[in-house]
Protein backbone atom coordinates (compact mmCIF):
# COMPACT_ATOMS: atom_id res chain seq x y z
CA UNK A 1 0.00 0.00 0.00
CA UNK A 2 1.34 3.46 -0.91
CA UNK A 3 2.16 5.66 2.07
CA UNK A 4 0.84 9.20 2.17
CA UNK A 5 2.22 12.25 3.96
CA UNK A 6 0.69 15.48 5.09
CA UNK A 7 1.38 18.13 2.41
CA UNK A 8 4.13 20.59 3.30
CA UNK A 9 3.29 23.14 0.61
CA UNK A 10 5.40 23.80 -2.48
CA UNK A 11 9.14 23.50 -1.81
CA UNK A 12 10.55 24.76 -5.12
CA UNK A 13 8.80 27.93 -6.25
CA UNK A 14 9.56 30.01 -9.34
CA UNK A 15 8.28 33.61 -9.10
CA UNK A 16 7.63 35.28 -12.48
CA UNK A 17 7.24 38.71 -10.84
CA UNK A 18 8.94 40.44 -7.94
CA UNK A 19 6.15 40.67 -5.38
CA UNK A 20 5.82 36.89 -4.99
CA UNK A 21 9.51 36.71 -4.12
CA UNK A 22 9.31 39.64 -1.72
CA UNK A 23 6.25 38.20 0.06
CA UNK A 24 7.88 34.78 0.54
CA UNK A 25 11.07 36.37 1.90
CA UNK A 26 9.03 38.62 4.22
CA UNK A 27 7.38 35.46 5.56
CA UNK A 28 10.79 33.88 6.24
CA UNK A 29 10.24 31.36 3.42
CA UNK A 30 12.84 32.65 0.97
CA UNK A 31 14.56 29.27 0.74
CA UNK A 32 11.54 27.93 -1.16
CA UNK A 33 12.18 30.39 -4.02
CA UNK A 34 14.36 28.74 -6.67
CA UNK A 35 13.96 31.12 -9.63
CA UNK A 36 13.10 34.82 -10.00
CA UNK A 37 12.18 37.54 -12.50
CA UNK A 38 14.76 39.80 -14.12
CA UNK A 39 12.92 42.78 -12.60
CA UNK A 40 13.45 41.61 -9.02
CA UNK A 41 15.11 44.32 -6.94
CA UNK A 42 13.62 43.40 -3.58
CA UNK A 43 14.82 41.80 -1.46
CA UNK A 44 18.43 42.39 -2.59
CA UNK A 45 19.55 38.96 -1.29
CA UNK A 46 17.18 37.21 -3.74
CA UNK A 47 18.89 39.01 -6.59
CA UNK A 48 22.26 37.79 -5.32
CA UNK A 49 21.58 34.09 -4.98
CA UNK A 50 18.59 33.08 -7.10
CA UNK A 51 18.79 32.43 -10.86
CA UNK A 52 16.86 34.75 -13.18
CA UNK A 53 14.51 32.69 -15.34
CA UNK A 54 11.84 35.14 -16.46
CA UNK A 55 11.25 38.58 -17.91
CA UNK A 56 7.73 39.96 -17.56
CA UNK A 57 6.02 38.58 -20.65
CA UNK A 58 8.25 35.55 -21.27
CA UNK A 59 11.30 33.68 -20.10
CA UNK A 60 13.34 30.52 -20.41
CA UNK A 61 11.32 27.32 -20.33
CA UNK A 62 14.62 25.43 -20.33
CA UNK A 63 15.93 27.24 -17.23
CA UNK A 64 12.64 26.76 -15.40
CA UNK A 65 12.53 23.04 -16.28
CA UNK A 66 16.08 22.62 -14.97
CA UNK A 67 14.96 23.99 -11.57
CA UNK A 68 12.25 21.31 -11.30
CA UNK A 69 9.71 23.64 -9.61
CA UNK A 70 6.61 22.35 -7.85
CA UNK A 71 4.89 25.73 -8.31
CA UNK A 72 5.23 28.71 -10.65
CA UNK A 73 3.64 31.97 -9.48
CA UNK A 74 2.80 34.78 -11.92
CA UNK A 75 0.70 37.91 -12.17
CA UNK A 76 -2.19 39.14 -14.33
CA UNK A 77 -3.44 38.85 -17.90
CA UNK A 78 -0.13 40.28 -19.15
CA UNK A 79 1.49 36.93 -18.30
CA UNK A 80 -1.33 34.84 -19.80
CA UNK A 81 0.64 33.57 -22.83
CA UNK A 82 3.74 32.84 -20.77
CA UNK A 83 1.58 31.00 -18.19
CA UNK A 84 -0.12 28.99 -20.95
CA UNK A 85 3.29 27.87 -22.22
CA UNK A 86 4.33 26.75 -18.73
CA UNK A 87 1.02 24.93 -18.15
CA UNK A 88 1.42 23.17 -21.52
CA UNK A 89 4.88 22.06 -20.36
CA UNK A 90 3.26 20.42 -17.34
CA UNK A 91 4.04 22.84 -14.53
CA UNK A 92 1.56 23.79 -11.80
CA UNK A 93 0.97 27.52 -12.34
CA UNK A 94 -0.74 30.02 -10.05
CA UNK A 95 -1.64 33.36 -11.64
CA UNK A 96 -2.66 36.07 -9.19
CA UNK A 97 -4.40 39.29 -10.21
CA UNK A 98 -4.44 41.59 -7.21
CA UNK A 99 -5.47 45.13 -8.20
CA UNK A 100 -6.35 46.87 -4.93
CA UNK A 101 -4.69 47.27 -1.53
CA UNK A 102 -7.27 44.87 -0.06
CA UNK A 103 -6.43 42.26 -2.72
CA UNK A 104 -2.67 42.71 -2.12
CA UNK A 105 -3.24 41.99 1.58
CA UNK A 106 -5.34 38.94 0.62
CA UNK A 107 -2.57 37.58 -1.61
CA UNK A 108 -0.02 37.87 1.22
CA UNK A 109 -2.30 35.76 3.45
CA UNK A 110 -3.02 33.27 0.62
CA UNK A 111 0.68 32.75 -0.16
CA UNK A 112 1.35 32.42 3.57
CA UNK A 113 -1.30 29.69 3.80
CA UNK A 114 0.20 27.94 0.76
CA UNK A 115 3.58 27.56 2.48
CA UNK A 116 2.27 26.80 5.97
CA UNK A 117 2.87 30.32 7.30
CA UNK A 118 -0.67 31.68 7.55
CA UNK A 119 -0.19 33.04 11.10
CA UNK A 120 2.98 34.90 10.13
CA UNK A 121 1.20 36.25 7.03
CA UNK A 122 -1.72 37.50 9.11
CA UNK A 123 0.65 39.25 11.54
CA UNK A 124 2.51 40.83 8.62
CA UNK A 125 -0.75 42.05 7.09
CA UNK A 126 -1.97 43.40 10.44
CA UNK A 127 1.23 45.47 10.60
CA UNK A 128 0.68 46.85 7.09
CA UNK A 129 -2.95 47.75 7.91
CA UNK A 130 -1.88 49.56 11.09
CA UNK A 131 0.66 51.56 9.09
CA UNK A 132 -1.77 52.43 6.29
CA UNK A 133 -4.35 53.62 8.84
CA UNK A 134 -1.77 55.69 10.73
CA UNK A 135 -0.65 57.45 7.53
CA UNK A 136 -4.25 58.05 6.48
CA UNK A 137 -5.15 59.52 9.89
CA UNK A 138 -2.15 61.83 9.68
CA UNK A 139 -2.77 63.07 6.10
CA UNK A 140 -6.52 63.51 6.75
CA UNK A 141 -5.63 66.59 8.83
CA UNK A 142 -4.05 68.43 5.88
CA UNK A 143 -6.03 71.46 4.72
CA UNK A 144 -5.25 70.81 1.04
CA UNK A 145 -5.25 67.61 -1.01
CA UNK A 146 -3.19 68.26 -4.17
CA UNK A 147 -4.50 67.01 -7.52
CA UNK A 148 -2.22 64.30 -8.88
CA UNK A 149 -1.78 62.62 -12.24
CA UNK A 150 0.09 59.31 -12.07
CA UNK A 151 1.40 58.08 -15.43
CA UNK A 152 2.19 54.39 -15.81
CA UNK A 153 3.00 54.54 -19.53
CA UNK A 154 3.54 57.34 -22.04
CA UNK A 155 2.46 55.93 -25.42
CA UNK A 156 -0.42 55.33 -25.16
CA UNK A 157 -0.82 57.37 -21.99
CA UNK A 158 -1.99 55.12 -19.16
CA UNK A 159 -2.95 56.39 -15.71
CA UNK A 160 -2.26 54.63 -12.42
CA UNK A 161 -3.66 51.23 -11.50
CA UNK A 162 -6.10 50.87 -8.59
CA UNK A 163 -3.65 50.22 -5.74
CA UNK A 164 -1.56 53.24 -6.84
CA UNK A 165 -4.67 55.44 -6.85
CA UNK A 166 -5.64 54.17 -3.37
CA UNK A 167 -2.12 54.83 -2.05
CA UNK A 168 -2.23 58.39 -3.44
CA UNK A 169 -5.44 59.00 -1.46
CA UNK A 170 -3.95 57.54 1.74
CA UNK A 171 -0.83 59.69 1.24
CA UNK A 172 -2.99 62.83 1.13
CA UNK A 173 -3.45 63.42 -2.58
CA UNK A 174 -6.36 63.36 -4.99
CA UNK A 175 -5.87 61.14 -8.05
CA UNK A 176 -7.48 63.01 -10.98
CA UNK A 177 -8.24 59.64 -12.61
CA UNK A 178 -9.48 57.67 -9.59
CA UNK A 179 -12.57 56.70 -11.61
CA UNK A 180 -10.42 55.08 -14.34
CA UNK A 181 -8.07 53.41 -11.85
CA UNK A 182 -10.62 50.70 -11.11
CA UNK A 183 -10.30 49.41 -14.70
CA UNK A 184 -8.71 45.97 -14.56
CA UNK A 185 -7.19 46.12 -18.04
CA UNK A 186 -4.62 48.67 -19.19
CA UNK A 187 -6.84 49.80 -22.09
CA UNK A 188 -9.49 50.88 -19.56
CA UNK A 189 -6.92 53.32 -18.15
CA UNK A 190 -5.93 55.07 -21.38
CA UNK A 191 -6.08 58.86 -20.99
CA UNK A 192 -5.80 61.82 -23.37
CA UNK A 193 -3.84 65.05 -23.14
CA UNK A 194 -7.18 66.88 -23.00
CA UNK A 195 -8.32 64.86 -19.98
CA UNK A 196 -5.01 65.47 -18.17
CA UNK A 197 -5.22 69.21 -18.90
CA UNK A 198 -8.83 69.33 -17.70
CA UNK A 199 -7.80 67.68 -14.41
CA UNK A 200 -5.01 70.29 -14.02
CA UNK A 201 -2.77 68.19 -11.75
CA UNK A 202 -0.53 70.07 -9.32
CA UNK A 203 1.88 67.13 -9.26
CA UNK A 204 2.67 64.59 -11.97
CA UNK A 205 4.13 61.31 -10.76
CA UNK A 206 5.44 58.91 -13.37
CA UNK A 207 6.67 55.35 -13.31
CA UNK A 208 6.97 53.93 -16.78
CA UNK A 209 6.81 50.14 -16.40
CA UNK A 210 10.44 49.11 -16.85
CA UNK A 211 11.86 52.12 -18.72
CA UNK A 212 13.25 55.41 -17.37
CA UNK A 213 11.09 58.54 -17.41
CA UNK A 214 11.87 61.03 -20.18
CA UNK A 215 11.22 64.07 -17.97
CA UNK A 216 12.04 66.77 -20.58
CA UNK A 217 9.76 64.96 -23.06
CA UNK A 218 6.88 64.88 -20.58
CA UNK A 219 7.45 68.54 -19.61
CA UNK A 220 7.25 69.58 -23.28
CA UNK A 221 4.32 67.33 -24.24
CA UNK A 222 1.93 69.20 -26.53
CA UNK A 223 -1.27 70.29 -24.81
CA UNK A 224 0.10 70.28 -21.26
CA UNK A 225 1.88 73.65 -21.20
CA UNK A 226 -0.76 75.30 -18.99
CA UNK A 227 -1.01 72.46 -16.44
CA UNK A 228 0.03 73.53 -12.92
CA UNK A 229 2.49 70.64 -12.47
CA UNK A 230 4.27 71.56 -15.72
CA UNK A 231 4.27 75.33 -15.01
CA UNK A 232 5.76 74.70 -11.54
CA UNK A 233 8.04 71.87 -12.76
CA UNK A 234 6.52 69.38 -10.37
CA UNK A 235 7.13 66.19 -12.34
CA UNK A 236 8.65 63.36 -10.32
CA UNK A 237 9.70 59.83 -11.24
CA UNK A 238 8.71 57.12 -8.78
CA UNK A 239 10.97 54.03 -8.85
CA UNK A 240 8.89 51.25 -10.47
CA UNK A 241 9.99 48.62 -7.95
CA UNK A 242 8.35 50.49 -5.05
CA UNK A 243 5.06 51.44 -6.72
CA UNK A 244 4.21 49.13 -9.62
CA UNK A 245 4.60 45.81 -7.86
CA UNK A 246 1.48 44.77 -5.93
CA UNK A 247 3.23 43.51 -2.83
CA UNK A 248 4.94 44.77 0.35
CA UNK A 249 7.05 47.40 -1.45
CA UNK A 250 4.09 49.51 -2.55
CA UNK A 251 2.57 49.46 0.95
CA UNK A 252 5.82 50.57 2.63
CA UNK A 253 8.48 52.41 0.60
CA UNK A 254 6.01 53.31 -2.14
CA UNK A 255 3.58 54.91 0.29
CA UNK A 256 6.42 56.75 2.09
CA UNK A 257 7.64 58.16 -1.24
CA UNK A 258 4.16 59.46 -2.08
CA UNK A 259 3.78 61.04 1.38
CA UNK A 260 7.13 62.88 1.00
CA UNK A 261 6.27 64.25 -2.45
CA UNK A 262 2.79 65.40 -1.38
CA UNK A 263 4.18 67.04 1.78
CA UNK A 264 6.50 69.14 -0.41
CA UNK A 265 3.36 70.59 -1.99
CA UNK A 266 1.25 71.01 1.12
CA UNK A 267 4.09 72.10 3.40
CA UNK A 268 2.74 69.87 6.15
Amino acid sequence: MASHHLPQGPRRIVCLTEEGTEILYALGEGERVVGISAYTVRPPEARKDKPIVSAFVGGSLEKISALNPDLVIGFSDVQADWARELIAAGFPVLILNQRSIQEILGVIVDLGALVGARDRAQRLVAGYIERLEAVEASTARASHRPRIYFEEWDDPMICGIRWVSELIAIAGGEDIFSDKAVGGLAKERFVSVEEIAAGDPELILASWCGKPLDRPGLMQRAGLAGVSAIVNERVVEVPAEIILQPGPASLTDGLDFLVREIEKLTGS
